[in-house]
């Protein structure tokens, strides 16, 4: 098996899958060259550099190609519903990151509330400031997130463990085993002396009207998505000191390349502290989000593992369809599986999965059919008919 890694993967990475018995191919392809090359491979492995539209999924689908990993969180960059339509799973690596992430979160509330970046700059122009550079702590204060996942629930034992914050946040699905109290988005808005943004997606979720319900005092953190503060709205917030300031990791409108001109009339503003989207870019994240993307695309290629994967269920259970299992113990010879589904097709019994391994060293084998029915005994009975099966139990 073939793997393109297309914008490069840590060694740690690129040692796994040749372990894996995949051969890993780092030579950078153009679009052109991509559509061209693409269907020699059975993976394809990109960063946020890389676009994969719907020409390189097509040509790949009609080759080799079985899946596309994300070295990262989120998958912007990737025509995920033609690579559905074309039956090509899609994997991201979300935890990889998920430490560097809330450390810079840590630190651009730092940066903002105690006016680092001003001192340096004043101090790098030879001007020595102190009274006009007052900050204020973050120990003690409240901080509220509004998206407490994996990013969210490690800012939060961050916040909580070194500075003593009281954390509340709001989540579509909030998890109670996470040390955050849960209220409502508009409580957080109201309550937060600092409000970070970790739910990914492309929708606004800071807008004029979340704006509006801050205290003036309060401080706003982005390292999630760019599009989820609408920048403008913040301009004008932070321009008239509606809140009290911002720190921004993540942009609408990035620039493409390293050394090119960021445009941005947050710029203009004392009160914003903006860094480069680097919530990934530190030497540890590279090397696990390598790792993780590395681990998911060779388990699926090995063995039809779907854990990470964005367009289909990790698990049955997120398919949200009822299921019923049926264990068959059986000798571990060619042709039981054909029988097995020859007797559910005959019933119009669904089969979702067939995990099947080994039990004991004697030639037989334990398989546990996940199937849409419940299986009637007459069924049972006709399936313990089958040569070579030995029991079959539900």
């Amino acid at each position: 098996m073939k793997a393109l890694l297309n914008d490069g993967l840590e060694k740690e990475g690129i040692t796994l899958l040749q372990q894996s018995g995949i051969e890993a191919d780092t030579c950078k392809r153009d679009l052109q060259t991509l559509i061209s090359d693409i269907a020699q491979f059975d993976a394809l492995i990109v960063r946020s550099s890389t676009k994969v539209p719907r020409e390189v999924i097509e040509a790949g689908a009609k080759g080799k190609l079985k899946i596309i990993g994300r070295a990262g969180v989120g998958y912007d960059n990737i025509d995920v519903v033609t690579a559905s339509k074309n039956g090509v799973v899609v994997k991201s690596a979300p935890y990889g990151n998920t430490n560097a992430v809330a450390e810079l979160t840590i630190g651009l509330m730092l940066s903002i509330s105690r006016k680092i970046p001003l001192a340096h700059q004043s101090l790098s122009k030879g001007v020595w400031l102190k009274a006009k550079l007052k900050g204020t702590e973050i120990s003690f204060k409240t901080l509220g997130i509004l998206g407490c996942g994996k990013i969210g629930q490690r800012l939060a034992e961050l916040a909580r463990r070194g500075f003593d914050m009281d954390v509340i946040g709001y989540d579509i699905k909030p998890c109670l085993e996470t040390g955050i109290k849960f209220v409502s988005k508009e409580e957080v808005l109201e309550k937060a002396d600092y409000v970070s943004i970790h739910t990914g997606g492309k929708e606004v979720i800071v807008g004029e009207k979340e704006l509006a319900l801050m205290k003036p005092t309060a401080f706003l953190i982005n390292s999630s998505r760019g599009s989820n503060v609408d920048e403008k709205a913040l301009y004008h917030a932070l321009k008239t000191e509606r809140i009290a300031g911002a720190a921004i990791d993540v942009y609408v409108d990035e620039p493409k390349g390293e050394g090119s001109e960021f445009k941005s009339k947050l710029r203009e503003l004392d009160n914003v502290v903006l860094s480069s989207h680097l919530g990934a870019s530190t030497v540890e994240a590279q090397t696990e989000t390598s790792i993780e993307i590395a681990r998911v695309v060779a388990g699926y290629l090995r063995g039809g593992d779907f854990t990470n994967s964005v367009n289909a269920g990790e698990s049955i259970e997120l398919e949200e369809r009822p299921v019923y299992p049926l264990f068959i113990h059986h000798r571990d010879v060619p042709g039981v599986f054909a029988g097995i589904d020859k007797v559910l097709a005959d019933n119009d019994i669904n089969i979702r999965a067939n995990y099947s391994r080994q039990i004991g060293k004697s030639g037989f084998a334990i398989s546990v059919y996940v199937v849409h029915k419940k299986v009637p005994a007459k069924i049972i009975e006709t399936l313990k008919g089958i040569e070579n099966i030995c029991n079959v139990k539900t």
